[in-house]
């Protein structure tokens, strides 16, 4: 899927998905509700998300620091917004890491820093979701039963993410059975003329194994060298969550819906978790259709679906436009399109780092 039809079939699905959910949930007390809403909430909801924005920011610069490397705060905005373009065209929300590591590695941060830096935050995220949905069932056991769909959602991704886990846990503990497992790909490929000279072949295998040794160098860097650092991208990654989770009380608060805070929260990151494993670029279609199903767990039915829309539109959407922006004027399409094809570092002229590609 080229990066142009994964943006067009994300803007479908979603405008399509708010197009039904208004009409099937909108009625004339929602207008009331909205009418009457108290607006400076909205202000409040926008400084939120800036919050969330710094920090992801500052989750990448002290992941980077725990690497042993510098990423200014501005860049780790850029990196940010980066990643939920790169989300929002690829399935399960997969595309970002691609973008981000061509940008690190044209500040001079190599290819398997760059790697490791944004695989952490990743795992990160998802490990607070992981041990936040079993919290919160155990906190609130009848939370699955309120919702079919939430259910079985629920269960689909408690199977990806530990077949995640056990690829994460293979390419750290059996890096060497990994390198072998990649160089047969790279013959086989060969064997099936998809990448034809030798040179290439070998230019493929050199790569795999010198940026393995870089992810896993980096790891033991994470989590021995830069325990400090690595704990601050802790508590930033969970501050990032907490601040987004709460954008939705505040958008009750503003129209005069009663709430808990803690069911709130709750309910976002199990479906959180799920969207990221929802086969569609950046959960489209189902993260709109979806949170309208949830939240009507949580509030009246004629609120549910507008609710979930105003909550996208400032946790995701101004996110994703910002992404095009930089997108556009850093990186220009013809770029970005390469690295969403996932093109090797080669292809761009890259090598391990800045300095060895110049030569």
């Amino acid at each position: 899927m080229s990066l142009r039809k994964g943006l067009i079939i994300f803007i479908l699905l979603a405008f399509g998905a708010n197009a039904v959910v208004i009409a099937r949930s909108v009625n004339q007390e929602t207008l009331d509700s909205l009418l009457a809403a108290d607006k400076s909430m909205l202000l409040v909801a926008l400084g939120i998300v800036c919050l969330a924005w710094a920090c992801d920011a500052g989750r990448f610069c002290a992941l980077a620091r725990s690497a042993g490397e510098y990423v200014s705060f501005r860049l780790g905005i850029v990196l940010t917004w980066l990643n939920y373009f790169g989300s929002a065209v690829t399935p399960m929300q997969s595309g970002g890491g691609p973008f981000q590591v061509y940008v690190l590695y044209k500040k001079g941060v190599p290819v398997g820093k760059g790697i490791a830096i944004t695989l952490i935050r990743t795992m990160l995220t998802i490990m607070i979701l992981s041990l936040s949905v079993p919290a919160a069932l155990l906190w609130d056991p009848e939370m699955l039963d309120r919702s079919f769909f939430l259910k079985g959602l629920t269960y689909y991704v408690f199977v990806v993410i530990g077949l995640l886990w056990a690829f994460i846990l293979f390419t750290i503990l059996c890096s060497g059975l990994f390198k072998k497992l990649g160089n047969f790909v790279i013959l086989w490929l060969h064997k099936l003329k998809l990448i034809r000279s030798r040179r290439t072949v070998m230019a493929c295998v050199n790569w795999l194994d010198r940026e393995m040794d870089n992810y896993i160098l980096n790891f033991k860097l994470a989590f021995n060298t830069g325990k400090g650092w690595l704990a601050l991208s802790v508590v930033l990654s969970i501050l990032h969550l907490v601040s987004l989770f709460t954008i939705l009380p505040v958008l009750m608060h503003a129209v005069g819906l009663p709430f808990s805070y803690a069911q709130t929260v709750a309910t976002q990151a199990i479906f959180m978790f799920i969207l990221y494993f929802v086969p569609t670029p950046g959960g489209s279609g189902v993260a709109e259709g979806g949170g309208a199903l949830l939240y009507s767990t949580l509030m009246p039915a004629h609120m549910a679906g507008v609710m979930a829309l105003i909550c996208r539109f400032f946790t995701d959407y101004l996110s994703i436009f910002m992404g095009i922006v930089v997108v556009i004027r850093m990186l220009g399409w013809g770029v970005s399109e390469n690295l969403h094809k996932g093109a090797a570092p080669e292809a761009e002229g890259l090598s391990d780092t800045p300095a060895e590609a110049e030569k």
